[in-house]
């Protein structure tokens, strides 16, 4: 390969897109796959069974910890000591993403009103795509200015906080308690291990592999593990590495964030986004959980995210990142309808029954990619030059 293409593709790979444009790519060629004469042998590969668990199983509920663990390690960072450290800085994202979860949810329910069955999906368009959300934003280049990538970034941190939470208490079936008893002792070490400033990584990783298990068997949802793990690891400097870019956390982070961003979440998207359209007839494009998944997104998101942050800056709660107009403000909220990732995972979470999943995949992937091409479109109009009011930015 000539030098100038591999410096253009490491420059991509290190770049905030590269994530999101594998995970589009991944979800493009599953549809493509499970609608050619390779569908049949996709989805058999996808119930395949390897040990106790199916692939998809392995997939949704094995590598998503990493992917939850991943999220946990970022929540804690940006609290502890990042944009979310302090109040004026997480009131903003933390208001938008409250609108951005009640919202949509609202719109689902009104939505499947008249469809029981349906009802249990209601937090699929809850969750914003960091990944997919910022690879749009990202591409857009200097027409979204870095405020808003914090912002939005620091939104979608608190959303899939949101998203984790309503997994706990809303998405757990049954519990065995032996299990549980047995996972919560095995947190305590790790809180030890914490309290104790062990710096060396192996003991977290060992004791939080034994942890998923436990969880597995437990009737709570594996992946929340990965969560917990995560809260557990120091943040702190060791005295053997005083530098914060050396503290176990980061060290952890740097080290997932390339597996996570360039092999988990693209194969989660593979596994999950394939949906045999010829198997569908035309009503499932206007089935309850279709049309709540896809106008929830579309619609509830951009609506709570903006009414609440209009709200918030209104009522001096909060305050417009400088040098970000309202027209941005509404782009990101637009783009926060990009749900994909988590909405598919939740999705696995509410329904058993597949044609359910299908439809309501088919509404997410509607409502996510409509999300983007109208974010895009917001973004593409020309800038209006005008002077800046104090702490607000320009309008």
């Amino acid at each position: 390969m000539p030098a100038r293409a591999v410096s253009a593709l490491r420059d991509f790979l290190r770049s905030e897109s590269a994530g999101g444009v594998l995970l589009m790519i991944s979800a493009a060629v599953a549809l493509v796959v499970a609608n050619s004469p390779l569908g049949a042998s996709y989805f058999h590969a996808l119930h395949a069974y390897l040990g106790p668990l199916s692939v998809e199983h392995w997939v949704n509920d094995g590598l998503m910890a990493v992917f939850f663990l991943l999220v946990g390690l970022e929540i804690k960072r940006e609290v502890v000591d990042g944009e979310l450290s302090t109040w004026p800085r997480r009131a903003l994202p933390g208001f938008a993403a409250l609108g951005g979860m009640i919202a949509p949810a609202l719109v689902y329910l009104v939505i499947a009103r008249d469809a029981p069955d349906v009802r249990a999906g209601w937090a699929i368009p809850a969750a914003t795509d960091i990944a997919f959300a910022l690879g749009v934003l990202s591409l857009l280049g200097p027409r979204a200015p870095g405020a808003l990538k914090i912002f939005l970034a620091a939104l979608a941190i608190i959303d899939d906080l949101g998203a984790i939470l309503i997994i706990a208490f809303f998405y757990t079936d049954h519990l065995t308690l032996w299990a549980l008893g047995a996972a919560a002792g095995v947190l305590a070490v790790l809180i030890a291990l914490n309290r104790l400033k062990v710096a060396a990584l192996w003991p977290y990783l060992l004791l939080g592999a034994l942890l998923w298990f436990l969880f597995l068997k437990s009737g709570v949802h594996a992946t929340l593990a990965g969560v917990l793990l995560a809260m557990t690891i120091p943040l702190t400097p060791s005295p053997a590495a005083p530098e914060p870019a050396h503290s176990p956390l980061h060290r952890l982070e740097h080290g997932l964030n390339p597996w996570v961003a360039y092999l988990i979440v693209p194969v989660f998207g593979f596994a999950n986004a394939g949906v045999a359209l010829g198997g569908l007839d035309a009503s499932a494009l206007t089935a309850p959980a279709t049309l709540g998944a896809a106008l929830g997104l579309f619609l509830g998101k951009q609506a709570g995210v903006m009414a609440f942050s209009a709200g918030a800056i209104a009522l001096g709660l909060a305050r417009r990142p400088t040098g970000v107009t309202w027209t941005q403000l509404y782009g990101v909220a637009v783009l926060c309808g990009v749900g994909f990732t988590m909405s598919l995972f939740i999705n696995n979470l509410a329904f058993q029954d597949a044609l359910l999943r299908e439809e309501t995949k088919i509404g997410v992937l509607a409502g996510s990619v409509a999300s983007a091409l109208l974010a895009w479109l917001i973004f593409s109009l020309p800038r209006r030059k005008t002077g800046a009011i104090a702490g607000a930015g320009p309008n």
